[in-house]
C-alpha cells in the first residue's frame, strides 16, 4: 500500500469518526474542498502542512494518518524512507512508528564497542523495540532474526523474546525506544 492510498483512507475513516462532511473538515482545515476530495482519492501529494492541517481539524496525531496494520518486524533504511516535505522550509521527515494508545516508552541512547555482544532475555510480554542507528553499524534483534543495520537504518522487532545487540564498527551509537503494554 502506498503512501498516498494509506493517508487517503485514513482521512476518509477519521472523518467518519469525526462525523464530519467534507465540506466541514476542509473549511476547518482550512484546504480546499477540492485538494481534500483528492486526498481522499488517493490523488495528489500532500505536503506536511497539509496533513498537520486535516490531523488538527479532525483532533488526532499526524501519525494517525499513517495507521496501518502493525507486522512483528519492520526495518526502514535509511535510503528507501517515504518523506514528507514542507513547503515551507527545507524540512523533511519520516514516520517510523506511530504510539499504540494504550503503552507507554522508555527512549534510550546506546553506545556499543565493537567485540562486545550484549544479550538480553526476554521482556515482559507484547514488549516491541524500536532501534534507529544513529552512528555506525550493528546486528541486532530476535536471536532467531539478528538483523545487520547501519546509520539511518530503522528496525521494529518483538522484544517478548531473547535479543542481542552488537557493534560491527568500532563503535555504534543507537536509539532504542522500549514500548511496553501500559
Amino acid at each position: 500500500m502506498t503512501p498516498v492510498s494509506l493517508i487517503a483512507q485514513a482521512i476518509q475513516r477519521e472523518r467518519t469518526r469525526a462525523k464530519m462532511s467534507l465540506s466541514a473538515l476542509a473549511a476547518q482545515a482550512g484546504v480546499a474542498k477540492s485538494t481534500l476530495s483528492q486526498l481522499e482519492g488517493g490523488q495528489g501529494n500532500p505536503s506536511l502542512e497539509t496533513l498537520w492541517a486535516i490531523a488538527s481539524a479532525l483532533n488526532i496525531p499526524l501519525s494517525f494518518l499513517f495507521e496501518t496494520p502493525k507486522a512483528d518486524f519492520r526495518i526502514i533504511r535509511a535510503d528507501e524512507e517515504d518523506q514528507l516535505s514542507s513547503d515551507l522550509s527545507e524540512l523533511s521527515s519520516t514516520l517510523l512508528a506511530d504510539c499504540p494508545t494504550s503503552c507507554r516508552r522508555d527512549i534510550y541512547r546506546v553506545y556499543l564497542k565493537s567485540g562486545s555482544v550484549r544479550e538480553a532475555e526476554a521482556h515482559t510480554q507484547n514488549t516491541i523495540e524500536h532501534a534507529f542507528v544513529c552512528r555506525g553499524q550493528v546486528r541486532l534483534g530476535p536471536v532467531d532474526n539478528l538483523q545487520e543495520l547501519t546509520e539511518g537504518d530503522y528496525f521494529r522487532y518483538p522484544a517478548d523474546v531473547k535479543h542481542s545487540y552488537e557493534a560491527l564498527s568500532d563503535k555504534a551509537m543507537l536509539i532504542l525506544i522500549m514500548e511496553n503494554p501500559g
